[in-house]
């Protein structure tokens, strides 16, 4: 049985110790779910790696947001560096969901840019927790969307061996049934090309490329080389897994187009006796469409919108998603859960707006609303065998009340103390945080600014830069890919001061960060309640020299409950240090960068502005042609004298 190998480089530490006692123990009595209230530099991902190690379970690891998983992704693989660790967030750099706006009349074609990295990650994390029990995959949020069948994605999956019997044209046939793609000359990831016996593959989910040698229909030699023809060595055996996620078998396939035409037939009928004939004749025609392909090479774009039928599954019943190719017995972690439940709690319903009106005009048939995320009782059905540990500096009331067991972790292994927290005036707040600042770069330390709006974080980072100060903002408009890069140009000193709205709360490792100033801070509401509060003042909790600065005019409820549960564990983390005789000793981290998700260079170098023309051009195409097919030939005039003015505006 495949074990988890923890590193030895560190041992447990602090409050460490009694945490992971505690927390194992609670899971091998039977405890279904535990909360690890762990504050902020705690250690809680070495916590949490323990009790894996303990347990010897997969584990699914859910942040809710990229960065953060990119951040526990990279500590897990140091944590577990023999074991299978994994990443799988959504694959999109940009991403235009199918839509349709009856205001405009505009039916927006979905588009998405594939970030191939990520890709590679999605379909190793799920080939690895098919095979071996030592994985752990650090998602997000994202992991409860449709992933397709994993018993489609194993039945369909192919093992070569050496000697095997099979011809060199039932082989091609065989991987084109896995949606590689061949491709002679363009050859990457997911797809295969034939060099006279030698047929190279490359799986979607490796940096590995098989070559199989077949002669006289039998498999004579399986080489395994790096890609690109890296270091090679002869292997006995290889499995192939399917190139794409969302697949028909063809035992299958003729039952589903048969049910599919069925429906199709009914919501023809019910558009028409809506009067609705222009949209039944457009739903006919791309469905029939669809349909064509599919008996053709077993894949259409938008197939995940039909697969309720590949599946098997019943009319609005929980779609399949990573969750389903995990075993029964596995452990969940929800990071940072305060945040995280309420994200799984509402993502369903925007989904499910948008396709409705893709059905009611005849873009899509109604069993496309089951191409969908899960519902938050889904998804605790679904992990309904696993056992789960809610992991939080904050925890909510629903953490708290569902866990059979809640374990404090107050005291850090560097035994630093939490920030001291000071309320100070609204009057002259600017001149005196520029005063605070140039104090800590004269420190070589880092500050972290919050502000209520976008507009203001972009204002004050500017005030500052004609202070000479080096700042930077940082809001949800900032392209998520470029979000890491600014956090480490912050830790390597490109920037001295990073101003932000709400990002700069859960997860953030910033141990040069000594300064937290809280603008606006008696505005009371969701980013200024006791656990943003509490949350906000942990980026400082690294430092030796860690302060919060409040500027309020009044103290509110929530400043009130946040400084008094601060109070309350710099209490506890002092009365440890005088016991054991511990001094405080600051947090030397390696400055690295996470994952390589940047964009391609020629897009990244596109200024805003270009961006924005270049999204507005696209979408003034659709517009146009949704104009052209509904004879609406005034707004079709109008349209391309639009895109004339744009282009010209563009040279």
């Amino acid at each position: 049985m495949s074990v988890f190998h923890l590193s030895k480089r560190l041992k447990p530490s602090g409050d460490q110790p009694q945490a992971i006692q505690k927390l194992v123990k609670g899971f091998k009595k039977g405890n279904k779910f535990q909360t690890l209230l762990g504050v902020t530099g705690s250690g809680k991902t070495f916590t949490i790696a323990n009790v894996i190690q303990a347990l010897n379970k997969p584990t699914l690891v859910i942040s809710h947001n990229k960065t953060l998983a990119a951040q526990l992704y990279e500590e897990f693989k140091e944590l577990f560096p023999q074991d299978y660790v994994h990443y799988f967030v959504s694959y999109y750099d940009y991403y235009q969901p199918e839509a349709y706006l009856p205001a405009s009349d505009t039916y927006i074609e979905k588009e998405a840019q594939i970030n191939e990295e990520i890709e590679k990650l999605r379909h190793a994390a799920v080939q690895s927790v098919l095979k071996n029990r030592n994985t752990i995959i650090v998602a997000s949020v994202s992991c409860i969307y449709n992933l397709g069948s994993p018993q489609t994605y194993q039945n369909l999956s192919l093992k070569i061996k050496l000697n095997q019997k099979i011809s060199k044209r039932e082989f091609l046939k065989k991987l084109l049934a896995l949606q590689f793609e061949r491709n002679e000359y363009d050859f990457w990831r997911g797809k295969f090309r034939q060099r006279a016996e030698f047929i190279d593959v490359w799986p979607s989910g490796k940096d590995l490329i098989y070559r199989v040698q077949i002669t006289n229909d039998q498999v004579k030699k399986i080489i395994e080389m790096e890609a690109p023809w890296g270091k090679s060595k002869e292997v006995k055996e290889i499995d192939l897994f399917p190139a794409k996620f969302w697949l028909s078998e063809e035992s299958v396939r003729e039952i589903a187009i048969s049910n599919i035409k069925l429906e199709l037939e009914e919501q023809i009928q019910n558009l028409q006796k809506q009067k609705k004939f222009l949209e039944a004749e457009r739903l006919k025609r791309r469905t029939l469409y669809d349909l064509a392909l599919i008996a053709e090479v077993g894949w259409c774009k938008g197939i995940e919108n039909y697969s309720r039928y590949f599946d098997g599954r019943q009319p609005n019943s929980p779609p399949f998603t990573l969750i389903d190719y995990f075993p029964s017995d596995f452990l969940l972690v929800i990071d940072e859960s305060h945040i995280t439940i309420p994200q799984l709690r509402g993502m369903v319903e925007g989904d499910k707006s948008r396709k409705k009106a893709l059905i009611e005009h005849g873009f899509r048939l109604p069993s496309a609303l089951d191409n969908r995320p899960l519902t938050f009782q889904e998804f605790l059905e679904k992990t309904s065998q696993a056992q789960c540990l809610f992991s939080s500096a904050t925890p909510a009331e629903y953490e708290i009340k569902k866990s059979d067991l809640v374990v404090e972790q107050i005291v850090r292994p560097t035994f630093i103390l939490d920030p001291e927290v000071e309320v100070r005036k609204t009057k002259n707040q600017i001149p005196d945080l520029v005063k605070e600042i140039l104090q800590r770069i004269k420190n070589k330390e880092r500050v972290l600014v919050t502000v209520l709006t976008k507009k203001l974080s972009e204002t004050l980072a500017q005030y500052l830069k004609d202070k000479k100060i080096k700042a930077a903002f940082l809001h949800s408009e900032i392209d998520t890919l470029e979000r890491p890069q600014i956090l480490f140009d912050l830790r390597q000193g490109k920037y001295d001061v990073l101003v932000g709205v709400n990002l700069l709360r859960e997860g953030l490792d910033l141990p040069e960060v000594s300064l937290v100033a809280i603008l606006d801070a008696d505005k009371e509401g969701f980013l200024r309640d006791k656990t943003s509060f509490i949350q906000v003042a942990g980026r400082a909790a690294r430092s030796l020299h860690g302060k919060v600065i409040m500027y309020a005019d009044k103290i509110t409820k929530s400043m009130k409950e946040a400084i008094k549960e601060m109070e309350r564990r710099r209490a506890i983390q002092e009365k440890y240090n005088q016991k054991h005789h511990k001094n405080p000793q600051p947090i030397i981290k390696e400055i690295i960068s996470t994952l390589p998700l940047k964009k391609k260079e020629a897009v990244s170098k596109l200024t805003i502005q270009e961006e924005f023309k270049k999204d507005y051009l696209r979408e003034l195409k659709q517009r146009l042609e949704l104009a052209q097919r509904n004879l609406q030939f005034e707004k079709v005039v109008e349209i391309k004298e639009l895109i004339e003015k744009l282009k010209k505006s563009k040279r």
